[in-house]
């Protein structure tokens, strides 16, 4: 039971980030990318992490995966705002249809 759970978790998590790969090459501005390269990737981390943790022995592997993890929830939400941010700056982004604009002023 433990082997199709963990398939299904490694799976999914892999499939979320091959949704992630193909929203980078496919969406049209900065920010939609921006989104596809930090949400179903940061759960698809999670989904394969937890998958791994399935299938080791060891609590000092499962410890550095939880880390891994971790890293990723930390990080990635950072990155994708300081890229967003520089892309406002250069004006690399669709900026004239946000709806909301807070950094204007």
């Amino acid at each position: 039971m433990t082997d199709v759970l963990s398939a299904v978790l490694l799976l999914s998590g892999v499939s979320l980030a091959l949704i992630a790969g193909l929203g980078l090459v496919r969406f049209p501005d900065v920010f939609s990318r921006m989104h596809a390269a930090t949400k179903p990737t940061t759960l698809g981390v999670l989904l394969v992490t937890v998958g791994a943790s399935l299938q080791v022995d060891s609590g000092d592997d499962r410890v550095k995966l939880l880390l891994v993890a971790a890293f990723q929830f930390l990080t990635a939400p950072v990155a994708a705002h300081m890229i967003g941010r520089a892309a406002y700056r250069t004006g690399a982004g669709a900026i004239d249809e946000l709806v909301v604009d807070e950094l204007r002023d």
